[in-house]
């Protein structure tokens, strides 16, 4: 019988309850499934530009938080010049099912391209070199298929595992049934399918700081964001502010930083569950996210209406599964004033620390920067810091290939 979720409308309660039922203690017997079953979380990832728009940026620079084994389209080091606007951060679909059954995945993506998956797929377009700019051209849609998935309740696998600190592993912590693929060089196994990606898609809300300091946010979709979370850090101080549900629009005041990690982990994991996750499969999206999303800086979380997904990432599975559930976090990093004078201060007395806080981010918040400035030698340090910055990426990149 399948499990659904409860629809309470606390999301810590929700949470607290759910932590009871048998699936998520230890050496309890897992859930029995009649018909197969997939569940998803995902996440889109966004900087606001001055608009408030996601502006468009290389969003895949930085260190890859990947281990070995996954596979890449091309190489590790190609993604450089890759520019859009999204960067679509591990999907991970989870299947339940009662029996071994043979099952077909394929998910396009609406103007973008696969850059990461495992187990190995069947196919991943599209095949022709991706390089700077081919986004913004027509093309076809990315794609990636598992043709012959074996899921296999029975299988006592050992997972692929290298890094034992690296957070890919925190998405197995489910009770989902293990899967099979049989590759040319071998069988693989894995407790669920990742794949990322970029695309240049435009996401369904800006978001965009008012001359009073306030946030105003703007649901651009035709559907009803369901629930919002402006936060901020600022070393070990948090602050947030939950904005509930947006028909249209809201104005969100500069959250009080008095709140604590813990507090917020609990209210976005409540809020997880609400929309239709298992409360072990909200945990492992958390526990996976946890260092990104409560970084340094400013953003706006939000989740994405099923409609939004489905549009930018139809997902097509067979045979079709009895229930399926999609829940994916949207977040818009904001460029606020505090971040601008933390990257300022940081140039100024050459703290090299702050700069790598902000991480891939910190291309878009320089040319924030750059665009509002109107001082000329304020305005060089900036190009010279952002060329610096290019500097390492490549240098990192010819060492990552």
């Amino acid at each position: 019988m399948l499990r659904k979720p409860l629809l309470l409308p606390l999301y810590t309660l929700v949470t607290c309850c759910f932590a009871l039922l048998p699936h998520t203690l230890g050496g309890e017997p897992g859930p029995v499934y009649s018909r197969l079953t997939a569940h998803e979380w995902g996440t889109f990832t966004s900087i606001a530009d001055s608009t408030g728009r996601a502006a468009q940026w290389s969003p895949l620079t930085g260190s890859t938080d990947l281990p070995a084994f996954v596979e890449h389209f091309q190489n590790a080091g190609f993604k450089l010049g890759l520019r859009g606007t999204v960067r679509m951060e591990t999907p991970v679909l989870y299947l339940y099912d009662s029996r071994e059954e043979t099952v077909s995945v394929k998910v396009a993506f609406s103007k973008g391209v696969i850059t990461e998956w495992y187990p190995h797929a069947s196919r991943v377009e599209p095949a022709a070199n991706i390089f700077d700019g081919t986004l913004y051209q027509p093309h076809a849609d990315g794609s990636i298929a598992w043709d012959s998935l074996i899921v296999s309740p029975s299988l006592r696998a050992e997972f692929p595992r290298e890094n034992l600190d690296n957070h890919y592993y925190a998405a197995r912590m489910t009770s989902s049934t293990p899967l099979r693929v049989k590759t040319p060089a071998g069988e693989q196994q894995e407790k669920f399918l990742f794949y990322r990606g970029v695309s240049t898609f435009p996401v369904p809300l800006s978001a965009k700081l008012t001359t009073a300091g306030k946030l105003l946010v703007e649901n651009r979709s035709e559907d009803e964001i369901p629930n919002t979370i402006l936060l901020e850090r600022r070393g070990e101080q948090v602050g947030y502010r939950i904005g509930g549900a947006l028909p249209k629009d809201v104005v969100l005041g500069v959250p009080e930083l008095t709140a604590t990690i813990d507090d917020l982990g609990r209210d976005v994991e409540g809020m997880l569950v609400f929309q239709g996750l298992y409360q072990d499969e909200a945990h492992a999206m958390l526990e996976t996210w946890r260092g990104s999303w409560f970084e340094e800086g400013s953003r706006l979380l939000y989740i994405v209406p099923t409609a939004f997904v489905d549009g930018v990432l139809p997902l097509s599975i067979n045979p079709a599964p009895s229930q399926t559930v999609r829940v994916f976090v949207g977040r818009l990093e904001i460029v606020t004033r505090a971040t601008e004078k933390a990257v300022e201060r940081a140039l100024v007395t050459h703290d090299s620390a702050t700069p790598k806080m902000y991480g891939r981010f910190l291309e878009p918040i320089l040319a924030t920067m750059i665009q509002e400035e109107s001082n000329p030698a304020r305005v060089q340090q900036y190009y010279q810091a952002l060329n610096s910055y290019f500097s390492s990426e490549v240098a990192h990149n010819r060492r990552r290939d």
